[in-house]
């Protein structure tokens, strides 16, 4: 018996989180965060839960079924249709707790896997094996197996292994009312008939569909149409009898919309040892689509297409890839692999190819067979999704019509005509994608925050329904239809096909409990469009947000929902989400808690916003989101502008004084460092860290007798005097000293003087103070950040030397606020600074680069700060270490964890060392006694310091300089 309520949605949390052992979250930051996808909608859910088990998700169900509240299960959120969001419902997050790989089968080529399992962590499970997975969007790193099939998702090798509907064996399915049942692959008739015969709701339901299915075989077998991707309604043709009523396949691409899925058994196909790429370049993407059938005979792995607009935009948005030189000439380019048992199988295969490439005149070709290369470019087109929705002339592109499908022998006329239906409308995109198999990507820029922009979108969906109908297609071939196809269904289906959809989903699902208004009664595709309906509150901002025209609204909107901030396997991005698994924490989910906050209705206190805070208190400013995401959302920016307006005239954490104005701290420290270190040692030492936000775990530093100026001022004769000569032969260089390195670590910095000054330089500092600022940057304190900036310029300019000189950063932290935030801090005034900013290894490389450098023949590895690698690059450091010789492997490590005063931070002990212990600190623990940590920033070597039992890392500078006292 359902008991309605007026208000269910505290009664419900209270049930909800008395009896299940997952997180039950109703709050306002976990209702905000969910309610987004990748795509253009946003629906608010009533709540949150992320079941620990199976049997969370039965008693969530029966729960909400009791109360009348819809459910939407969710895997990585990066549906583009918006399957993946609900109003009002209770949303099931899989991917936080039931992501496991349960068992490989090798003889039977299966692999039984939970609704949550990331697909990259199944293909990881079965590669021992020499298997794989067949399909694999470009997701791949985060998408959930219970996501593709929800969606019946595909890849970019669907062309040989088909899409997720071929690849699944069984479903173990809950229906809305309770049953379970599973349900598998084709039937004969005695199978059917003993389906028909078992006893309760399960017999029920199969007699069901059978009658349903012998009813209406001559609508179901005339009114599908048949190519490679059809994904759009539902799949009814696979219930036909000379498809085997298969029920997996059936289900495959219902969208959540039929039954919550427990459990599937997958079917894994054999993964070649060996690939080759032949790119191939044509003179367009319609040319390169009417290449494509002559080519597929050649049986290509893929059959990728992507255009001269989509290389723009990557070019628009960040530094040139050096893979991008592999390129043949042309304007639209097709990306065909091949594979092999062996390299020589693979390339021979490829060679073949390429053969029938150059038969047609204006086609380009080129073979590579170096995987490092293929990586490189094929990570090029796995970044489409993200790098197409910023065009390259800067305009905003959005999903919608984001992967029609039409037969591969009309894909050209199709794009041609799509192209002509774009240029009517005003509009443009960029489309690529899988032109083997007909099926297009587009990002569009519609204009959505315009007066008329809804129509707009209106009347093009519209059309280009109506356009990929007429072509024999379908609206969707691999993300599914959702909110923003579903309306124009009937555009595709006759009227009696869409009435079986209707029927065919009340026998699943009579309550409408699963996902309402997906695909059956769909919610009108103009309705809760998340730029249309925000009300765009202005509040005051403090940094110019170059890139986005000045507003914060337009870069938070720049996250669309892809999620490669919630792989936590590789990268920089996300710290705070690779140790806490929670949603809020990652870059997506902060950038919706901004957007929302911005939006002022569900978040509506604007600055003063609690739900922002908590989410970015676990945010480490560590930049990597402003490399690593495919679209450049800079999460640290955005902190650094919330911390600045929710704290503007009001007190501030303990940490913001401690630490947010350590460089004035340690200069009156300078006066008496032995007594300070006698301090922070005595019984009074917790005392200083418990008034200073700092936690009691975190040991304090040494403060060492003399600080680098000091020494400077004796090691030189003239104690660093401005305008002083230049020795014959030496070239001015000015030396940052920064705070960390000058106060804490003054050896590093008394290194470089010596590795600079044995190359020749004459090394000089600036006549004062300097400070990059970067501790009142990161706490928000912008005017004072501002002010110590200022004076630190003004020391430069009186050490009297050429302006062009060039300035040498030690630590990568301070290098980056150089480079990067002093000109936005600045402006102009600083823009000549950081042009001439350069890191050691930077400069050694640029200024030094046929001097002698030691050989140094010894193992290493580094450590990268996140600021050099999201803001300066490691490329200099990296010839440098060639240069001696020096065995060196990078860790993959991400963050330290550290990341200034981050880590030492009351509250976040806890997740800097799980950060830290992720990879970097196993990794030193692991390293060899002879073998060399190399770390350049200073955060990194105090977190291995403190954490890596005993272990001690040196700066790059550090390790030079000792090999030449040595020799010496």
């Amino acid at each position: 018996m359902s008991r309605p309520s007026a208000a269910p949605g505290a009664e419900l949390a209270r049930e909800l989180a008395a009896v299940l052992r997952g997180e039950v979250r109703f709050g306002a930051a976990e209702r905000t965060v969910y309610a987004h996808d990748a795509s253009n909608y946003r629906q608010l859910p009533l709540g949150v839960v992320k079941p620990a088990d199976p049997d969370d998700v039965r008693t969530a169900l029966a729960l909400c079924r009791e109360y009348r509240v819809p459910v939407v299960a969710r895997g990585a959120g990066t549906s583009i249709g918006g399957q993946a969001i609900g109003p009002g419902a209770v949303v099931l997050d899989f991917r936080r707790h039931l992501g496991a790989v349960l068992a490989v089968d090798p003889e039977a080529r299966t692999a039984r896997v939970q609704p949550g399992t990331v697909l990259d962590d199944l293909q990881r499970a079965a590669e021992p094996y020499g298997l794989r997975f067949g399909p694999d969007p470009s997701t791949h790193s985060r998408c959930t197996l219970g996501g593709m099939i929800g969606n019946d998702s595909c890849g970019s090798h669907s062309l040989a292994w088909g899409r997720t509907a071929d690849n699944v064996e069984q479903l173990e399915l809950l229906l809305a009312d309770g049953t379970e049942l599973t349900v598998g692959g084709r039937l004969d008739p005695d199978g059917r008939a003993a389906l028909r015969a078992l006893p309760g709701r399960v017999g029920q339901l199969h007699r069901e569909l059978q009658e349903f299915t012998d009813r209406n075989l001559a609508v179901i077998r005339q009114g599908l149409p048949r190519l490679p991707r059809r994904t759009s309604g539902y799949p009814l043709d696979a219930l036909l009898p000379e498809h085997g009523h298969d029920l997996a396949r059936a289900l495959t691409g219902t969208e959540g919309s039929c039954a919550l899925l427990l459990g599937a058994t997958v079917r894994l196909v054999e993964d070649p040892p060996a690939r080759a790429l032949v790119v191939a370049g044509y003179p367009d993407e319609g040319a390169a689509a009417d290449a494509v059938p002559a080519l597929l005979p050649y049986r290509p792995l893929t059959a990728e297409g992507m255009a001269a607009d989509l290389i723009a935009a990557l070019l628009a948005a960040g530094p040139r890839p050096p893979a991008l030189d592999r390129l043949p000439a042309g304007e639209c380019w097709l990306f065909l692999e091949t594979g092999g048992a062996t390299a020589l199988e693979a390339y021979q295969a490829a060679r073949e190819l390429a053969d029938a490439v150059r038969r047609e005149p204006s086609a380009t070709v080129a073979l590579v067979t170096d995987p490092v290369e293929q990586r490189q470019l094929w990570a090029v087109r796995e970044a489409g999704a993200g790098i197409v929705t910023r065009l390259p002339g800067g305009g905003e592109a959005w999903p919608g019509w984001e992967d029609s499908a039409v037969p591969p022998e009309r894909l050209g006329d199709y794009l041609r005509d799509l192209r002509a239906l774009l240029r009517r409308q005003g509009l443009r995109g960029v489309p690529y994608g899988h032109f083997g198999d007909g099926c297009v990507h587009l990002r569009i820029d519609f204009p959505l925050a315009e007066p008329q922009g809804v129509l707009v979108f209106r009347e093009f969906m519209e059309q280009a329904a109506d356009l990929v109908v007429s072509y024999g297609g379908s609206l969707s071939g691999e993300h599914g239809d959702g909110q923003a196809r579903g309306e124009l269904l009937p555009r595709m289906y006759p009227p009696e096909v869409i009435a079986l959809f209707g029927e065919f989903k009340r026998i699943w699902d009579p309550g409408n409990l699963l996902n309402p208004g997906a695909l059956v009664d769909p919610r009108p595709l103009d309705a809760d469009l998340r730029f249309v309906t925000s009300p765009r509150r202005e509040l005051p901002l403090a940094l110019p947000y170059e890139q986005d025209g000045g507003s914060l609204t337009r870069a938070v909107h720049r996250c669309v929902g892809v999620a490669k901030c919630v792989d936590p396997t590789t990268g920089v991005m996300c710290p705070s989400y690779m140790a806490t698994g929670e949603e809020r924490h990652s870059t997506r989910g902060r950038a919706r808690l901004l957007a929302e906050m911005l939006r002022g209705e569900a978040l509506p206190d604007g600055w003063r916003s609690a739900e922002v805070r908590e989410a970015l208190d676990l945010c480490l400013s560590c930049k990597g989101c402003a490399s690593d995401c495919p679209v450049h959302v800079d999460m640290a920016t955005y902190k650094t502008e919330f911390l600045h307006q929710h704290y503007r005239h009001r007190p501030r954490p303990l940490a913001h004084y401690s630490m947010g104005w350590l460089p004035l701290w340690l200069r009156a420290v300078e006066r008496a460092p032995g007594a300070a270190n006698t301090l922070l040692r005595s019984p009074a030492g917790p005392l200083l860290k418990r008034l200073g936000g700092i936690d009691r775990r975190r040991v304090l530093p040494v403060f060492p007798p003399e600080t680098f100026t000091r020494w400077y001022r004796r090691h030189r004769p003239d104690g660093g005097a401005p305008n002083r000569p230049t020795p014959a032969g030496a070239r001015p260089v000015l030396l940052w000293p920064d705070t960390f390195s000058n106060h804490l670590q003054p050896d590093v910095l008394r290194s470089a003087v010596e590795v600079l000054e044995h190359l020749g330089f004459d090394v000089r500092l600036p006549q004062g103070p300097v400070c990059c600022g970067l501790t009142w940057y990161s706490t928000g304190q912008l005017g004072t950040a501002r002010r110590v900036l200022r004076r630190s310029l003004a020391a430069l300019t009186a050490a009297g030397l050429p302006a062009d000189t060039p300035v040498i950063g030690l630590d990568p932290s301070c290098t980056a606020t150089l480079r990067e935030d002093l000109p936005r801090l600045l402006g102009p005034d600083g823009r000549p600074l950081a042009d001439r900013t350069r890191t050691f290894a930077e400069f050694i490389d640029e200024y030094a680069p046929d001097a002698p450098l030691p050989r140094i023949r010894l193992d290493a590895v580094t450590q990268t700060h996140c600021h050099q690698h999201a803001v300066l690059g490691s490329a200099a450091d990296r010839r440098v270490e060639a240069r001696l010789g020096l065995e060196n492997r990078v860790l993959d490590s991400g963050c330290c964890g550290l990341a200034g005063n981050f880590g030492f931070e009351q509250g976040h002990f806890e997740v800097s060392e799980a950060i830290a212990e992720r990879v970097l600190l196993p990794e030193v623990r692991a390293a060899g006694p002879d073998t060399v940590v190399l770390a350049d920033g200073f955060s990194c070597r105090t977190q291995i310091a403190q954490l890596a039992d005993g272990r001690r890392a040196l700066h790059l500078a550090e390790l030079i300089a000792r090999e030449l006292r040595d020799r010496a």
